[in-house]
Formats: structure tokens, C-alpha cells, sequence
């Protein structure tokens, strides 16, 4: 049984102190459900690519994450604070004001275990989904942004566009863990402290 737990702890931080688990995999995998279960189990706060990421910017958002993030890390900020990007017309996120730096943070999120990001990561993570899985939680999350055939088109121009990073950066094959995201996490081998 793969003990995230024993991995977590013989891991040095990568991020100043902070130990940061990386969870990559497609959008609408399931990463943001396993996040928040770990989160829980940790007691660490999350950061979300989304965040960063726009449909506008679907690609090249990542230096944004470094500046706001991985470098305050390395400097031994206990607070972190960031703007978040606008993902439709009307869309006014309120920036992050004072997200406080955990022993160890989640960074959740498509890309989370890019080529650029893997020197500050200690534990990455892959969620695995078919396309069709992925599309159709897609759409039901982003209902309210367009008719279903503008979401449609939208989920499947973002996913040819993951295809491109993960065929780039091969998230999968370096991740310590890969998960199954059309099976509950509970059911998967992770930690019994996570069960």
C-alpha cells in the first residue's frame, strides 16, 4: 500500500521550508477533490493553478505562479498573497489576502508538475481520467458560462491544449502516486491515515 505519508515525510522542502505536493492531471480528473481531502488530512493550505491559469491564458500563466509563490516561499514568507486571474466577462475574483504558508502546501492544478515547477515540488501527484469523464465534469461545473455548446467547445480545445503539456512534461510518468480519478480515493492505495 503506498504510504503518502512516509513519502511526505523523508522528502526535504523544495520551497524554503515548506514541503509542497504537487497534484496534476487532466482537468475534471478529480484533482480538486483529492486536494481538498488531503488538505484536511495535512492540515495544509491549497494553491490552484486556476487561479493563475485563464481561458485566455491557458498556457503560459506559470511564471505568474513562480513570482507569487514559489519565490516568496523560498524566502520564508508566512503569509502569501496574490491576484487571481478572470475566467469570463464579469468574473471578479477576489485577490488571495494572507493564505497562510503550512509545513506543507498543496499545489493543485493542470501543470502543477510542469518541467519549471519540479525543483520546488517534494511529492507529486497524478490524477488519471478518460477524455470523456473529464469533458462531461467539465460541463456540468462551467454550465453557467456559455450555452452547452460553447462549454463543449471550449473543454475540448483546453484539453487538446493539456495534451500538448502532457505529452511536453510527462506529469505521469514522474509522479510518485498515480490515482484513478473515476474511482474514490478511499479506495485507492493511499495511507490508512487517510482512509
Amino acid at each position: 500500500m503506498f504510504d503518502l505519508e512516509s513519502i511526505l515525510e523523508s522528502r526535504p522542502p523544495r520551497a524554503g521550508s515548506t514541503k509542497v505536493i504537487g497534484i496534476d492531471g487532466h482537468g475534471g480528473s478529480g484533482k480538486s477533490t483529492l486536494a481538498a481531502r488531503l488538505g484536511e488530512g495535512l492540515g495544509a493550505e491549497i494553491v490552484h493553478t486556476d487561479d493563475f491559469a485563464s481561458w485566455e491564458n491557458p498556457k503560459d500563466w506559470w511564471p505568474l505562479l513562480i513570482g507569487h509563490i514559489f519565490e516568496p516561499l523560498k524566502l520564508g514568507v508566512r503569509t502569501l498573497n496574490y491576484p487571481r486571474s478572470q475566467w469570463w466577462p464579469g468574473h471578479k475574483p477576489e485577490p488571495v489576502v494572507d493564505q497562510a504558508v503550512t509545513e506543507a502546501l498543496i499545489l493543485e492544478g493542470v501543470g502543477s508538475l510542469r518541467r519549471e515547477f519540479r525543483q520546488f515540488l517534494s511529492v507529486a501527484i497524478f490524477v488519471d481520467a478518460p477524455r470523456e469523464v473529464c469533458i462531461e465534469r467539465g460541463i456540468t461545473r462551467d454550465a453557467a458560462m456559455g450555452t452547452k455548446e460553447e462549454v463543449l467547445e471550449r473543454w475540448n480545445r483546453w484539453f487538446d491544449d493539456e495534451l500538448g503539456y502532457m505529452a511536453r512534461d510527462e506529469p505521469a510518468r514522474i509522479a510518485d502516486l498515480v490515482l484513478d480519478g473515476t474511482m474514490p480515493f478511499n479506495d485507492q492505495p493511499i495511507s490508512d491515515s487517510w482512509r
